[in-house]
């Protein structure tokens, strides 16, 4: 099993920025793809960025070339950089793990409210 601990989370004003973070309590090589997802009130949840073991990411399209995703593998923790935040990004985020070595493979975060507002 993976534990994983969002922080980060708070009120911001339009235009701010957040960094998020995820704590793992396994080694971040031997997890396969770290992502965060976010889930808005009456929303279903969705992705907002991933990064594979190997480095690769990926964005949903509403935050390209706001959000960045990075990964401390000394740390075992990935973040998620949020800039130019809208209203629209206010949900809870939660930080999602796969390692296929587990019989269940999907790892969840609790959660961190993110809300942008004036």
């Amino acid at each position: 099993q993976v534990q994983l601990v969002e922080s980060g989370g708070g009120l911001v004003q339009p235009g701010g920025s957040l960094r998020l973070s995820c704590a793992a309590s396994k080694s971040l090589s031997s997890i396969n793809v770290m992502g965060w997802y976010r889930q808005a009130p009456g929303k279903q949840r969705e992705l907002v960025a991933s990064i594979t073991s190997g480095g690769s990411a990926n964005w949903a399209d509403s935050v390209k070339g706001r959000f960045t995703i990075s990964r401390d593998n000394t740390k075992n923790t990935v973040y998620l950089q949020m800039n130019s935040l809208k209203p629209e990004d206010t949900a809870v985020y939660y930080c999602n793990a796969i390692r296929l070595a587990d019989s269940d493979y999907m790892h969840w975060g609790k959660g961190t409210l993110v809300t942008v507002s004036l």
